[in-house]
């Protein structure tokens, strides 16, 4: 599987690169946008601040790679601040951030005594999961974030299957991953991950 991690100046890209070479795919990071539309999967990583990954994903015109693939149904997965940045908005220090509005909801400052949340937790993933298939109920994963999505705004709709939405708490309940069609995205770090983060990776691999 030839996948594409989209070098748009923000996110863990070596690691990244490396995590997924293990677990077999070919891997190409690339700002180019012929090869992220074209490759089997797309995976866009994300570490800093929501604006400044807005500010440089639009400058290498990320948001409509994305919103390109996924409306002929090719995998995108999102990582860290790369998951954040597919929600509708972030706030941070009083500043409010258009995001790529893949799902309605805000990225706010968690609620917690000790932030940043740094290390490793458990996650309560639902039924029928792909991510997470095979992996034990008490898998641990690693954060490193101060900002989240507490709620999960996406009304119902019986037309198309839910998304399917994994949580996690560190102070507060936040989403730690969603699944989508052809979107996924994770707040955490599988590429940090161990073997955990490894089996997810595989997981996301065959799928696509």
């Amino acid at each position: 599987m030839n996948v594409v991690v989209l070098d748009y100046g923000s996110g863990n890209l070596r690691s990244v690169e490396r995590a997924l070479r293990r677990v077999g795919a070919d891997v190409e990071v690339t700002a180019d946008v012929h090869a992220a539309l074209n490759a089997d999967g797309l995976v866009v990583p994300g570490v800093g601040a929501f604006a400044a990954c807005m500010q440089g994903l639009k400058a290498v015109s990320g948001h409509r790679t994305v919103d390109t693939r996924l409306a002929g149904g090719r995998p995108v997965l999102g990582i860290c601040v790369g998951m954040q940045i597919l929600f509708e908005r972030g706030i941070e220090h009083g500043q409010e951030t258009e995001g790529c509005n893949q799902w309605p909801g805000t990225v706010e400052r968690l609620e917690a005594e000790v932030v940043p949340h740094m290390g490793w937790n458990t996650l309560r993933a639902p039924q029928d999961t792909t991510l997470f298939a095979g992996l034990p109920e008490d898998a641990r994963f690693y954060f490193v974030h101060s900002y989240g999505v507490r709620k999960w705004e996406l009304e119902p709709d019986t037309t198309f299957k839910p998304p399917l939405v994994t949580w996690a708490n560190h102070g507060c309940d936040f989403v730690a991953a969603v699944e989508n069609g052809a979107l996924s995205a994770t707040q955490f770090h599988p590429e940090k991950s161990g073997d955990a983060g490894a089996h997810l990776l595989k997981n996301w691999l065959g799928s696509l």
